[in-house]
Order: structure tokens, then sequence, then C-alpha cells
């Protein structure tokens, strides 16, 4: 057994399937078979099964699994980190933000860092912060944007900003004549709300279950142009960062009377290495 049979394992598995696996690795299909029929005759188990069209892991096989997740990420480390010391002048970010953050905040850090650091690349991946913090866990992303709140003790996170999640409604709506909304009143109206699994929908969540409200969800979407023209329309309200509200979107604010706040951290795992591209990265965020 070893580490490439286990990137093929690994990457059947992910996928669900030999025909995209063997795309996505560059070999032929009959080798990638075969491969994974030598690898369940060493260990004498079955490790895939085929069920409903999809390639499924057995019990056996996410056991596997697990063992060649924390291989594989050794591997990749120790590759890059042998890279570094060989003096590398060249080296990839990888680092994970939510859609909001990604169009309204990191435009012009990103492009303040690549205009310091041409030589390095950077790569952006989109993702709800639930989905970014498991990534970070697997090892499949070093750094990522997160709520802090109930941060896992396998990461460590870094706050660099702290932002206030105001009610927005359009101009005409009775909210408009009020300083602040109570969260009463709030889960009385149509919402309209990011999908689960986004940092926004986590909070209002939790605020209707300490409050034992049932929201009325009426539209549930991650496009935020979407949201602000139902809004403007009066379609209903939604709660939104202070950073994508413009003065041009006819859209008033009004913070909950109890203030709620969105504390957000660049995190990464604690016993991962950190190439010295993402070390990089994260000083020149912090920083600002």
């Amino acid at each position: 057994m070893d580490l490439r049979t286990l990137r093929y394992f690994r990457t059947i598995a992910d996928l669900g399937s030999y025909t995209r696996a063997a795309e996505q690795l560059h070999i032929a299909q009959p080798a990638l078979s075969m491969a994974m029929r030598k690898l369940e005759a060493e260990l004498e188990l079955t490790l895939l099964q085929r069920r409903d069209k999809r390639i499924q892991l057995t019990d056996e096989g996410r056991r596997l699994y697990h063992h060649a997740q924390r291989l594989l990420q050794a591997s990749d480390e120790a590759l890059i980190e042998m890279a570094e010391l060989k003096g590398l002048q060249q080296g990839e970010v990888r680092v994970g933000v939510s859609s909001m953050l990604g169009s309204y905040y990191f435009p012009p850090i990103f492009m303040a860092f690549r205009h310091r650091y041409p030589q390095l690349t950077l790569s952006v991946i989109d993702a709800g912060t639930d989905r970014l913090r498991q990534l970070l866990l697997n090892g499949e992303l070093d750094l990522a944007v997160i709520v802090d709140e109930n941060c896992p003790p396998e990461l460590h996170a870094e706050r660099f900003l702290s932002e206030q999640m105001l009610v927005t409604c359009a101009q005409d709506h009775p909210f408009a004549a009020q300083s602040q909304i109570s969260a009463d009143a709030f889960f009385a109206e149509d919402l309209l709300l990011f999908k689960e699994g986004f940092f926004h929908r986590k909070v209002v969540e939790r605020m209707a279950k300490d409050g034992g409200f049932q929201p009325r969800i009426s539209i549930e979407t991650n496009l935020i142009t979407l949201i602000k023209t139902m809004v403007r329309q009066g379609f209903g309200v939604s709660t939104l960062l202070p950073m994508v509200i413009d003065d041009n979107d006819g859209l008033i604010t009004r913070p909950f009377a109890d203030p709620v706040w969105l504390h957000l951290s660049l995190a990464w795992r604690k016993d991962g290495y950190l190439s010295h591209a993402n070390r990089t990265f994260a000083e020149f965020l912090l920083n600002r």
C-alpha cells in the first residue's frame, strides 16, 4: 500500500465515480480499477461498493479513508516544506471565504496582496462557514475565514473583523421609522435569508431558537443582489452586513434592539504545516 494508491482511493471516494476519478488523476479507468482491486486484495477487505450508480465507501473503507487523509496531508506538507528549504521563489495561497466577504470585503485586499507579491498564486474557495471549517479540519484547505464562535480546538483563529448585523428593509417599510428592531418584530416578517451553512443564516437560526420564534422564510438564496432587490420591492426583510449596503440600493438598515455582532477570524489547523506563501498572506491580512 503506497501513497499513490491511497491518493487513487481517496479521489474515487471523494468523487463517487471511477470515471471522474480517472479523469482527474489523468490515468486510464481500467488501470484505476485494477489498482483498487489490488489494494482490496492486499488488505483482504472490501473498501468500495456501488450503490445507486455511485461508488460509496464500506465501513472498512471509511476507516482507511481517515488514515489516507492524514498520510496524504502529511506527505503534501512535507513536500511543500522541503521545497521552501530549497529557496522556492513561488507558492500558492489557498484561502476560503464566503460569497459575501469575497464579493464586498476581500477584493481590495486580494488586489493589494497580488500587487505586493506578484510571484504568488492566489486561489480563493467560495463556501459557507460550516463547509470551510470542515475543509480546514480535513486538510483540504490551508486558510479560511470563519465565524470564531465555537471554534474547534483543532483550529487556530485570529480575529480581524467585527461587523454588526443590520435589519434591512425597504424605504417605505414600517421598520424605517424605528431606530432599532426587536427580535419579535423581525421574526413576524417574511424573511429573505441565505441558505443553510452560511454564517448569516446560522445567526438568525440561533436568534430564533433562543427566543422561541419560528422564522417565516420566504426565499433562500446566496445571491446578495437578489436579496437586496426583493427587499427593496417589499417582498420581505433581511439582515445584512454594512459592507454590502450602498447608498444607491434604496434600502434602510436598522440595528437589532439587542445588537448582533459577527466576529470573523482567519483560521488554520494547529497541527498543520502553513507554507511560507500562506503565512505571508495571513500576516498581510492581520496586519491591516
